[in-house]
């Protein structure tokens, strides 16, 4: 599948996927000033990237973690979905959580993933009386056992 983006500035750095492989296409951090940016200890900033994606109807692109950033800075993604018809420019949400220290964001860094992610439209329906599913539409009989209700 091809995805079609735009750069908003001339010295946007494009996305890239670095090994074939790899589920997601890393972006950059593009800022329109060109200055570096420092997240403070359990701050969020929004980070931009320069690019505006078109995503096709029954996709969505997910903003995901690089593991670097997060197991050597201590900066996570705090989420990020891109709906179809969005057509503003890609920004980054990241939280310092971990290094007890500000961290640098420098123009040019990698700092998020975008994975293209296929999405099933559904319609939810509440269901007034009677119990949920009284007609089981799952093979489990788990109920609401969870975190762990399956180990011994």
């Amino acid at each position: 599948m091809i995805l079609e983006y735009k750069r908003l500035r001339t010295n946007v750095m494009p996305p890239i996927r670095a090994n074939p492989s790899d589920c997601g296409l890393d972006v950059f951090f593009n800022p329109a000033d060109g200055k570096e940016l420092k997240i403070s200890i359990n701050e969020t900033k929004l980070l931009e990237t320069g690019l505006v994606f078109e995503v096709p109807h029954g996709y969505m692109l997910e903003v995901k973690n690089r593991s670097s950033m997060a197991s050597k800075k201590g900066v996570i993604v705090g989420g990020g979905v891109i709906d179809p018809g969005y057509e503003g420019e890609i920004k980054v949400n990241l939280i310092n959580v971990g290094m007890n220290q500000p961290v640098t964001i420098q123009p040019g860094d990698k700092i998020a993933q975008l994975v293209l992610i296929p999405v099933i439209h559904f319609k939810a329906y509440e269901k007034v009386n009677g119990d949920l599913y009284d007609y089981p539409v799952a093979i489990s009989d788990r109920g609401n056992g969870g975190f762990g209700s399956t180990g011994s």
